[in-house]
Formats: structure tokens, C-alpha cells, sequence
């Protein structure tokens, strides 16, 4: 609709259907149009004109283009809530997939890919294959596109009718759209399929590296994303596809450029001349640094990739760090971004112009910037070692200053500064006393009093300087209190006098008496424990030397990183995190035991947006352990999520939240029982039963609430302990209410990699329910290590081959189960099969059976599986090479119960 086609909107008619209805049947050709137009207008403000379909309908048959786009778009609204009416439309569709005008064809081709209406798809097949074969290009173009919405809805029936065949055929297109659309498509498609549909060749390779200089920018973007998924054979072919793919680098588009630099980085990897990464690297700078120069959220998006790959190749940008120092006019998330940047790229040679920048913007009137400048010379000064005295001249004149949010941040800095070089700069703490009276924030008063107390031999009154500080110690914020009741105690044990002497029987007296913190008096109880008992073992625990604190300007893993660097130019380089952490598509199959009869299509889709916050609070305990029961594994497409950070709802002090979303629950199939985790004697007559699972490519936690009590129970919510696998609801906890004497099951999606707890690998999960009339109950599951093995575990038999030749000796692990017995290797294969752990090869050794198998967990780290046994003899051994040889205890343990049930 055109612009003054606003009065189709401006109605005040009464009785608006009936007249429409009139106006549709006219015998005048513009009065339909004015009709139908009408018709748009009531739907797009949100009016329900369903009555009006039969219509409408009937207004297909026409030759004015303009009016057939309007129908089209109408159908698309409300063929999915009149599906039967919808067929009425199927004729016209087909005719019009055969209309002698290209743009015609392409918009029935288009429409019936956008109706998702089961009943119309089966008619769409056959105008698709004519329309893949078309000679017009707009045509084709248009039908690749389609092909990928129609495995969406039904996958199989892409793949019986040959349509990826037809799909991949395109890649040999000769216009570059096409070229382009097929691959858009067919990566589409791999996305939601766990077997290899896209994989480019030599031959492909060179299809599409032509296409990419004559197609449309988001061609362009389609096309280089393909690309930065392909491994080069060697390094010369790798510095072919780069000198091929540079000019992009030179594009208007700076999501063709940003595509161009992720696949350039990908190919560098197997590039093994100095001189040629090095020239790389002088030709992306340029294009990274007029990214700089677009408008404030292009330059933040731009900032975020570019934080990504200085920690990778610093060389790029090294020579450009003017580009980063902040503009007046810049807005606060542009200025906090460049920040980081610089401290990234701050070296010996530049350290002074970086300084000059800092010290600036350290006297700008937006407090939040000026905190984090003062905090960038800190750890500048923790980065570079030869430069920390300079930083620290700069920090002194700047509290020389006064202004008491810089004091507090410089304080705060400097006491990270006395950890990063112990016994080198306590000169400047006799200036760091003078602004004591000024501290009025907890860090800054906590990183004060752990100075004083650090070098309480050197400051001549800092029994004075604490007590100052201890009047006001009841109102003080807990971090405060611990602080000082470190530093009185280290101070008591450097000079054991009269004075702290009496103001640790205050301290100690104060936060094991007047306190309700349970932290603050747990450490109390101990110093005076320790105290009291052996003075030189306090000193031996209180005095010891501390670690040698580092630089953290590249914070993140390099596995992690890695991974970003694979999805620059997309939100996961935003966000910084992997797409699994933020992206969930589930597909469930609602299906009841009616549809299994029947004839096994899948009958329910669908998209939920799964939340994860972090929160950063001490775990509970847990109050009963978990049964362990062996998981099952079903194969099916792989899943993926949208995020949002939303609050702690329970307050219950663990690691992560739930989450406040419509997610549509797949109905918990009947199976064997799950294992009781909270029992009804426990939960006031709430019993809970619990087991991880995974289904269609997703882990799900399947839970099973029973009321047992006298009132009803609602409200449910639940929250995930830190844990190994940073398991964490990827949902909120849908349960109804409970009447007494009723149950409920539900599936939970889950995410991995939200709240990963330190420490050894463990399959103990902690978890904490919650409803509206009974306390936190807490409890623990011990989970199955094979739940996350993925449905894309299987290797070629010389990937497995090269996989196990390049890991180190020291990455094999290998364990003996003298009960376990192999009666038949295709019955252990199958079993094997489905916890995804998928077959390679065999051999026979002796009389032993030796079976080879290889599996994947998330973020792609493999497991090579060796299991030797002799068929009917109690013992078997296992041998696995991994990338994380640290998880192959868990592996054994889920395998152990796997073999014996």
C-alpha cells in the first residue's frame, strides 16, 4: 500500500463487515481493490476481518498485481486459523505458479511457503520443483528460499520429494542471487538438521567465490558465511580463498565487511607464512577502523567484534589506538567499549599517549566513565610492568585532586596494583591515609582497610587508622566488616601490644555477638579459635603470601574465544557468549498415543526463547542426594534461543534465576518411573521426582510434583546451583496448580555453560523449588554424564583415525569393569547407539572384540571410545582420548550403569 493510502485506515462507519463484505463481491474492479485494501488496513491495526475470507478469496483471480500482493498477504495472516477456507485458494496458487509473468510465479511460490498450513503443503511440491527449474532467476531465486521454509514445516517431505538435491544444483546457478539464495537456504537448513546437508567442496568452493563478486551485499554475507565454515586442504589453498575474498574488505556494507574479516580469521588459522598473516593483518586494519567512523550503534557492534579479535591478533589494530580514544559526543557505550579496547591494545611503546587519554577522561562529569578510566590505569599498570610507576604518578595527581568518586576508584585500583608487585610502591600509602575521612563507599573503605592491615608494620599509627574505622562497625556493609576483622587480626599478629590487643577482643567480640551475617562470624569463630590455640599457625594462615594477582584485559577462554571469533558479525559477538547460552530453538512433538497409530507425522512445532541470568550469591546445601538412574537419548535435529536478563525470583541465594517466558511444554511421555529427589516425609507432602533427559537434540529436566498435602500448592519456580556442566533452566517452571491428592509432570528445557561452578568435574546438581505456600526445598540429582553426548557424534572413519593421532598420550584414559559382561556386540552397539556414542570400526584381537566409537559433547569437544571385551566373559576395559581428559571419570561412571542395565 502507498503512502496516501492512509484513508483506507480513517474509518467510522458502523457496520464495517457487512459493507466490506458488499464492497469485495462488487462488480467494479476498483471497488474490490478499495475493498481489499480496507480489509489490509482493519488487519494491520489489529481488527479480526477473519469473517471475511471466503471474500477475499474470491478477489484472487485478477491480472492487477498490486491487488493480488494484498490477497496474498491476507491469506498469509489467516490461513492458519481457517484452514480448511485456505484450500479454496490452492487452484489459484497453482495456476498463478504457471503465469506467464516471472513476478507472478515468484509471488504464489513465495505465499504457499509462508502459509504453514499442513493441508496446502502438500499441493506446494510440485509448483516448487517447476518453479527451481525455472528460467527466469527471480523465479529460482524466490524457490530456494521457499525450500528452506518448507523443511521447517516438513522435513521429510523436503528430502523424499529430492528438493535438497535441487537445492544444491542452484550452487551452480549462473546468475550470483541464486547462487546466493541456495546457500542461504541450504545453511538454513543444516542449522536445523543434525546430518551433513551443506558441505562445500573444491568444485562448490569455486562457484561460490565467483558468485560472491557479482551478487547483492547480503548475497554477499550469505555466501562469506559459508565460506568461514569451510577448512581449507592446506595452507596455498587456504591464501587463494583469502586473496579471493580481500576486496570484500573494501565494501560499503559493514556486515559484508565484518563477514569478510571472520572468514579471512578462520583461513588464517591454516596459514603458515609469517609474511603473508602479516600483510593480512595490514589490510584489516583499515576497513575495522572506518567501521569507527558510522553511526554510534554500527560503532558499538563494530567495538564489540573488534574487543574479539585484538585478543586474538592484537597485531591488527596495534598501530591504531588513536582511533579508539573517545570523542566528547560519543555516546556512554561507545566510550566504555573504546576503554577496553585501548587497555587491550596498551603497550610499552604507546603508554604515555594512552595515559595522556586516561588522565583525561578522569576529569570528564559522567562519574560512570570516569570510574572506569581511573580503573583502566590500574590495570594498565597490573598489564604492563615497566609502566605501573607511571601509572601510579598519574593515580596520585589525580586523588591530588579531591574529587571523591576518583579518590574512591584510585583506592581502589591501587590496592590491585600492591597485589600485581608486592614490597615495590608502599611509598605512596602515607597520601593514600590523608583521604581516609573522605571513604564512603564499601569497595573503597574494604580496599583501605586491606592496605592498612597488609602493611600494618610500616604505618606507624594504623591501630589508630583502624579504630577509626571500627566505631562505626555494626553499620558497616558486610564486605567492610570482613575486611576489618582481617586487618585487626593481622595487625594484632604484626604488633602484638596493648592497643590491638584490645581491639581484637572488640572486633572478635562484635562479629561473633552482635552480628546475624554468618560469613563474618564463621571467620571470627576461626581467628579466635586460632588465636587462642596457636598464635604462630594464625600467623602461618593470616600472613601468608598471597598469589601474584594477573592482567585480566584478555578474560576470555581461549576455546571460547575461538568459538566467538567463528560467529563475528553476529549477536553471539555482541553479547559475547556462545549462542547456545542465549539461543534455543526447541522442537517438541506434542503427540498422544492416538497420533502414534496413526500415521507418525510430526504434528507440533515450535519456537520458545529461552532466558538465562547469571547472579553471583553462595550456594545452599543440599538437603537429600539424588537416586541415580540411567538416561535416555533420543536422536533427532539439533536445537537453538533469544535472551533477556530478568531477577532473582526466589531470593533463594543460588546462581541462577528462572525465567519469565512462554514456552510451549512438550508433554512427558510415558516411560519408566522417575527417581523420587525430594520424598513427601521431606517436602511437608510435596514429593518431586526428577531426571535429566535428552530429547530432539535438547536436554530437557523431566519432573514429576505430587501433592500429598492438604492444600493446594501453585507458584512454582525452580533455580539451578553452580555445576560442572553450567546447567540452568532455559524456561520458567510451568506447573498448574496442585489440588491435594494431584500430580503434575513437566519438561524443563535446559541450557548449558550459564553457571559453571570451579573446582573438579562433578555430576551432582543442586536444586531449589519453590511454590507460593511451602518453603524452599532443596535437593540434589546425580546426573548422567551420556545426556549430553549430541546427535552429530559421529565421525568419518579417517577423522577418527587423524582425531586420535593428534591428541597427546596424556589425553588417554582408560578403565577396567571386571563385572560387566558383553553377551552380544550388535545388542552393546545398539545400547551404545542410543547415548549417541556411534560406531566406527571393530577388529578382532585374539579372541577379544574390539570396538571403536566416537561421541561429542557441547561446544564440539570429541570422544574416541575404545572397548575391548571378550563376548561372554565378565570383564570389559575401556579406553577414551578427549580434548577434556578431566571429565573421564564421569564418562566411566554413566558408561558402568549404562552396560549394567
Amino acid at each position: 500500500m502507498s503512502g496516501h493510502d492512509s484513508k483506507y485506515f480513517s474509518t467510522t462507519k458502523k457496520g464495517e463487515i457487512p459493507e466490506l463484505k458488499e464492497e469485495l463481491n462488487s462488480q467494479y474492479k476498483d471497488k474490490r481493490k478499495d475493498a481489499v485494501k480496507k480489509v489490509i488496513a482493519a488487519m494491520t491495526v489489529g481488527k479480526d476481518v477473519s469473517s471475511l475470507f471466503t471474500d477475499v478469496v474470491n478477489c484472487m483471480q485478477t491480472e492487477n498485481l498490486e491487488l493480488k500482493k494484498l490477497v496474498y498477504l491476507y491469506l498469509i495472516n489467516y490461513a492458519k486459523s481457517q484452514p480448511d477456507l485456505a484450500i479454496l485458494a490452492v487452484n489459484t496458487f497453482v495456476k498463478d505458479s504457471q503465469d506467464p509473468n516471472p513476478l507472478i510465479r515468484a509471488l504464489a511460490v513465495r505465499t504457499m511457503g509462508c502459509i504453514r498450513v499442513d493441508k496446502i503443503t502438500e499441493y506446494l511440491c510440485d509448483p516448487l520443483q517447476r518453479c527451481l527449474k525455472d528460467d527466469d532467476p527471480y523465479v529460482r531465486k524466490t524457490a530456494a528460499i521457499c525450500v528452506a521454509k518448507l523443511y521447517d514445516i516438513n522435513a521429510e517431505l523436503v528430502e523424499d520429494r529430492g528438493f535438497l538435491e535441487a537445492l544444491k544444483d542452484l550452487i551452480s546457478d549462473n546468475n550470483p542471487m541464486v547462487v546466493a539464495n541456495a546457500v542461504a537456504a541450504l545453511a538454513e537448513i543444516q542449522e536445523h538438521s543434525s546430518k551433513p546437508i551443506f558441505e562445500i567442496t573444491s568444485h562448490t568452493l569455486s562457484k561460490l567465490l565467483t558468485a560472491l563478486n557479482e551478487c547483492t551485499e547480503w548475497g554477499q554475507v550469505f555466501i562469506l558465511d559459508a565460506l568461514s565454515k569451510y577448512r581449507a586442504a592446506d595452507a596455498r589453498e587456504a591464501e587463494n580463498i583469502v586473496e579471493r575474498v580481500t576486496p570484500r574488505l573494501q565494501h560499503a556494507n559493514c556486515a559484508v565487511v565484518l563477514s569478510a574479516v571472520k572468514m579471512i580469521l578462520q583461513q588464517m588459522e591454516l596459514i603458515t607464512s609469517t609474511d603473508v598473516v602479516r600483510n593480512l593483518c595490514k589490510k584489516m586494519a583499515p576497513p575495522l577502523v572506518t567501521l569507527l567512523s558510522a553511526e554510534p550503534e554500527i560503532q558499538y557492534v563494530a567495538l564489540r567484534n573488534i574487543n574479539l579479535i585484538v585478543q586474538k591478533r592484537p597485531t591488527i589494530l596495534a598501530h591504531e589506538i588513536k582511533v579508539f580514544f573517545c570523542k566528547y559526543n560519543d555516546p556512554i557505550y561507545v566510550k566504555m567499549e573504546k576503554l577496553e579496547i585501548m587497555i587491550k591494545l596498551a603497550s610499552d611503546r604507546n603508554i604515555d599517549q594512552v595515559l595522556l587519554e586516561f588522565k583525561e577522561y578522569a576529569t570528564e562529569v559522567d562519574v560512570d566513565f570516569v570510574r572506569k578510566a581511573v580503573r583502566a590505569i590500574g590495570r594498565c599498570a597490573i598489564k604492563l610492568e615497566r609502566a605501573a610507576e607511571r601509572c601510579i604518578s598519574v593515580l596520585l595527581e589525580l586523588i591530588k585532586i579531591k574529587v571523591n568518586y576518583v579518590v574512591q576508584e584510585a583506592i581502589i585500583v591501587i590496592k590491585d596494583i600492591f597485589r600485581r608487585y608486592p614490597n615495590t610502591y608502599e611509598s605512596i600509602i602515607a597520601t593514600l591515609c590523608e583521604s581516609l575521612d573522605t571513604l564512603d563507599e564499601p569497595e573503597a573503605k574494604a580496599s583501605m582497610i586491606w592496605i592498612i592491615g597488609e602493611y600494618a608494620e610500616r604505618i606507624d599509627n594504623a591501630d589508630e587508622l583502624l579504630e577509626s574505622f571500627l566505631e562505626s562497625f555494626p553499620e558497616e556493609p558486610a564486605q567492610v566488616q570482613l575486611q576489618l576483622l582481617t586487618a585487626t587480626v593481622k595487625l594484632f599478629l604484626k604488633k602484638p601490644t596493648e592497643g590491638p590487643q584490645q581491639m581484637i577482643q572488640v572486633v572478635l567480640n562484635n562479629a561473633t555477638v552482635e552480628t546475624d551475617n554468618p560469613d563474618l562470624r564463621d571467620r571470627a569463630y576461626i581467628y579466635w579459635r586460632l588465636l587462642s590455640t596457636d598464635p604462630e599457625a594464625a600467623k602461618d594462615v593470616v600472613l601468608a603470601e598471597k598469589p601474584v594477582i594477573s592482567d585480566d584485559s584478555n578474560q576470555l577462554d581461549p576455546s571460547l574465544l575461538d568459538e566467538l571469533l567463528a560467529n563475528i558479525a553476529t549477536l553471539s559477538s555482541v553479547y559475547h557468549k556462545p549462542a547456545e547460552a542465549f539461543v534455543t530453538r526447541v522442537k517438541t512433538s506434542q503427540r498422544t498415543e492416538e497420533d502414534d497409530f496413526a500415521d507418525g507425522s510430526e504434528t507440533g512445532n515450535s519456537e520458545s526463547p529461552a532466558y538465562a541470568p547469571d547472579s553471583s550469591t553462595s550456594p545452599p546445601a543440599s538437603s537429600s542426594s539424588a537416586q541415580y538412574v540411567g538416561r535416555e537419548a533420543v536422536a533427532a535435529p539439533a536445537a537453538s534461543a533469544a535472551p533477556a536478563l530478568v531477577p532473582d525470583l526466589l531470593d533463594l541465594g543460588l546462581d541462577n534465576s528462572s525465567a519469565i517466558v512462554s514456552v510451549d511444554q512438550p508433554a512427558t511421555p510415558a516411560g519408566p518411573p522417575l527417581p523420587v529427589l525430594l520424598p513427601a516425609a521431606t517436602g511437608q507432602g510435596l514429593q518431586i521426582s526428577a531426571q535429566l533427559v535428552r530429547r530432539d537434540g535438547q536436554v530437557f529436566y523431566s519432573m514429576l510434583f505430587e501433592n500429598d498435602s492438604q492444600i493446594p500448592l501453585d507458584g512454582f519456580m525452580i533455580q539451578f546451583n553452580k555445576n560442572t556442566f553450567g546447567l540452568a533452566a532455559g524456561g520458567p517452571l510451568q506447573v498448574p496448580q496442585l489440588q491435594p491428592g494431584t500430580s503434575a509432570s513437566t519438561l524443563l528445557p535446559m541450557v548449558l555453560h550459564q553457571n559453571i561452578s570451579p573446582g573438579p568435574p562433578s555430576t551432582l546438581l543442586q536444586v531449589a523449588v519453590k511454590n507460593n505456600q511451602q518453603p524452599v526445598w532443596y535437593f540434589s540429582d546425580a546426573i548422567s554424564f551420556l545426556v549430553f553426548f549430541a546427535e552429530d557424534g559421529k565421525m568419518e572413519r579417517s577423522t577418527f583415525l587423524e582425531t586420535w593421532k593428534s591428541l597427546p598420550d596424556s589425553n588417554e584414559v582408560s578403565k577396567d569393569f571386571p563385572g560387566i559382561v558383553m553377551n552380544s556386540v550388535e545388542v552393546t552397539l545398539d545400547r551404545l547407539a542410543a547415548s549417541n556414542m556411534f560406531f566406527i570400526a571393530k577388529r578382532k584381537h585374539a579372541n577379544q572384540e574390539v570396538l571403536y566409537l566416537s561421541a561429542k559433547i557441547p561446544r564440539g569437544v570429541p570422544f574416541l571410545i575404545e572397548i575391548t571385551a571378550v563376548i561372554g566373559i565378565p570383564g570389559l576395559k575401556c579406553a577414551i582420548k578427549t580434548p577434556s581428559p578431566e571429565l573421564a571419570p564421569l564418562f566411566f561412571e554413566a558408561l558402568e550403569n549404562l552396560l549394567k542395565s
